[in-house]
């Protein structure tokens, strides 16, 4: 049996963002037990011409979630602005991403196969795809760069994380 549109779709962003979750939790307990502020942190940067830490978990969320729902409306936009309420608020964020896909049916994800997808930034910038396109060349880069970049900014800030960390639940054989 071949791998369907809900497995390469709900079934990795489930996978990462509960990783996700965990390395958010591995934040909060080391700033905790260092003193830091988690808004330093919430406002963390690779690099100064880089967005902060808050959009990267934002742009995580929309690239998963946000692609579900542009792949069955037809319409993606960019994302949005991060929560009110600081790292508490990301951490909810993703949660709340993750319980959203888990409540996702295959079959109904696989029919989405085919549909159209339109990627508009403005008036004048204007993306096609088709489903699979829009998930395989456009989604799933977008949500890999701004979870690892994500997972980067907490390593820097001296969080004690690991590869096993970002890759979260394998799914092994039974």
């Amino acid at each position: 049996m071949g791998v369907s549109l809900y497995d390469i779709s709900v079934g990795q962003f489930v996978q990462t963002l509960g990783a996700l979750a965990g390395i958010l939790d591995k934040g909060a307990k080391f700033a905790a037990a260092n003193t830091v502020d988690l808004t330093e942190i919430v406002d963390s940067r690779v690099h100064p011409t880089m967005l902060p830490f808050s959009f990267q978990v934002v742009s995580a969320v929309h690239h998963s979630k946000g692609c579900i729902a542009a792949m069955k409306s037809g319409k993606a936009t960019p994302p949005g602005p991060a929560p009110e309420g600081g790292y508490p608020a990301l951490q909810k964020l993703v949660a709340d991403a993750i319980e959203s896909l888990k409540a996702e049916k295959p079959e109904e994800i696989n029919a989405l196969a085919g549909n159209d997808v339109l990627f508009q930034l403005g008036e004048n910038f204007k993306l096609p795809f088709t489903a699979e396109g829009f998930l395989m060349s456009f989604e799933l880069p977008n949500f890999y760069f701004h979870t690892s970049t994500a997972y980067g900014i907490l390593r820097s800030r001296g969080v004690e994380l690991g590869k096993r960390d970002f890759m979260g639940a394998m799914r092994l054989k039974q």
